[in-house]
């Protein structure tokens, strides 16, 4: 947890994982804390007054990337004298928010004016993929003949497990994409992007598209479990 372990850990472990950008914010917020303190200064009053001072899943997230930075120090640089277990905040509910079509909508309407926060917003209505995989999607990944998106590229060391299957497109996001692709002219690699760049979080302008279209508590999560309910209501296999 000193600077130069996390340094260990930042050099060594992050830059394999396809989530390299948000788990150096997670160092980055863990420095500003723990950057100061040393192995024996981790303990669960600490921890807990870490933990105050974010979200419950914020502090989790910090916390658990903190202990693999630990874990990952004595295995490679150890070992260690002693090697804490991290007190972590109870994990939050898990959210259940999803958009009623009038909703969406609202939210469509209210993004209009930001062509990437558009197009996060209708791939994920209509494709039901993560954030952090739209975020990162490219054009080689779409197929706009056969209409078959591929979700991630390929399976890399330290990539995340989690599910990421593909997804076959229908008529009107394909339309759109059809759309994006020429007013892009190959120009860019990236299918969500601004001025070429990749987007790492539209924290910012979905803040501001939510509260013009007055809706609360919805992330971009929130359009996974919409296209989500909107399948089962329609009587999809779950």
């Amino acid at each position: 947890p000193n600077r130069g372990r996390a340094f260990g850990y930042t050099k060594e472990v992050i830059p394999h994982k396809r989530t390299a950008r948000n788990l150096r914010y997670n160092v980055a917020s863990l420095e500003r804390w723990w950057g100061d303190k040393r192995v024996s200064d981790v303990t669960a009053i600490n921890c807990r007054a870490y933990a105050a001072t974010k979200k419950s899943s914020g502090a989790l997230v910090d916390l658990k990337r903190l202990q693999a930075a630990i874990n990952h120090w004595h295995k490679e640089h150890g070992p260690l004298a002693f090697v804490p277990k991290l007190t972590m905040p109870a994990a939050p509910n898990p959210r259940t928010r999803w958009l009623i079509r009038s909703e969406a909508a609202k939210l469509l309407n209210a993004a209009h004016r930001i062509e990437y926060l558009k197009r996060l917003i209708l791939l994920g209505l209509y494709t039901g993929s993560r954030p952090g995989v739209l975020l990162a999607l490219k054009w080689d990944q779409i197929d706009l003949k056969t209409g078959v998106m591929i979700r991630r590229p390929q399976m890399t060391a330290g990539a995340s497990n989690k599910q990421a299957p593909p997804v076959r497109l229908g008529r009107k996001i394909l339309g759109h994409l059809r759309r994006w692709h020429r007013m892009d002219g190959g120009n860019c690699a990236l299918v969500i992007h601004y001025n070429g760049q990749q987007i790492s979080s539209p924290h910012t302008s979905w803040r501001k598209a939510c509260k013009a279209a007055g809706l609360r508590n919805v992330t971009p999560h929130t359009l996974r479990h919409t296209r989500i309910t909107w399948l089962l209501q329609k009587g999809a296999n779950l």
